[in-house]
């Protein structure tokens, strides 16, 4: 299977570490693994911001750089939600790129069929899902059965998961005071699992916990999906 990576502006600007442990990961399931380097955003923070022309012209883009492969894997629900919704409504795609773009866990668990990718983790972790991976992508319980199947993981529930952590990408910068609340909420709650890691499938959304973690001189690290199972 030739698979595409879409690393995401945040993962390779300021998390790549997550995106070089996706490849690390599908390469050790036996995965071809490409990266296309005319890759760009692929428009949601344009859309978000108000531009949607600017929007339609990077989902026209996305369809060109990515036709021709098998699978197109990131390591983010919220980029894979946007291009399923918004790229498939305004570019044209003969070729179905937009529905053949996954998340990394939707990936693993449903064109690969698997949920133990031999790994080990040694500590214990909360699992947070993001808002569109909860809402958008509908991924349920698949990055949870992944980490399950994690040798050594001491898995913890997280209170109130289900909670937006605040962030919503221009939300949390046009509406500080309410983001900030919501992620006080959150931090919270993480602290009450005793975890060791805090797990998410987006790196937006592990920025501002990790931030706020930091912030307050907490002892949790906050981890992507794809670094805990490349381990």
């Amino acid at each position: 299977m030739r698979v595409a990576l879409f690393v995401t502006c945040l993962a390779d600007t300021l998390q790549p570490s997550v995106g070089r442990a996706t490849v690390a990961l599908l390469e050790r399931l036996g995965v071809e693994v490409e990266f296309p380097r005319a890759q760009t955003c692929c428009g949601q923070l344009h859309l978000n911001a108000g531009h949607p022309e600017v929007a339609a012209g990077l989902a026209q883009r996305f369809v060109e750089v990515f036709a021709g492969y098998d699978a197109v894997v990131a390591p983010s629900g919220s980029c894979a939600g946007h291009v399923r919704e918004q790229v498939a409504e305004h570019a044209e795609d003969p070729e179905g790129v937009a529905a053949r773009t996954f998340e990394l866990s939707e990936f693993l668990v449903d064109r690969l069929g698997v949920t133990d990718v031999g790994s080990r983790f040694e500590g214990s972790v909360t699992y947070h899902p993001t808002c569109h991976s909860l809402r958008t992508l509908r991924l349920g319980d698949r990055p949870e059965s992944l980490l399950r199947g994690v040798a050594g993981i001491d898995l913890r529930p997280l209170g109130e998961a289900t909670e937006c952590c605040g962030f919503g990408g221009m939300f949390a910068v046009r509406n500080a005071d309410v983001s900030t609340a919501m992620l006080a909420d959150k931090l919270r709650r993480v602290e009450e699992t005793g975890a060791d890691v805090v797990c998410a499938c987006d790196a937006s959304c592990l920025l501002h916990i990790g931030g706020g973690l930091e912030r307050r001189g907490s002892p949790v690290r906050a981890v992507h999906l794809a670094e805990v199972l490349a381990s």
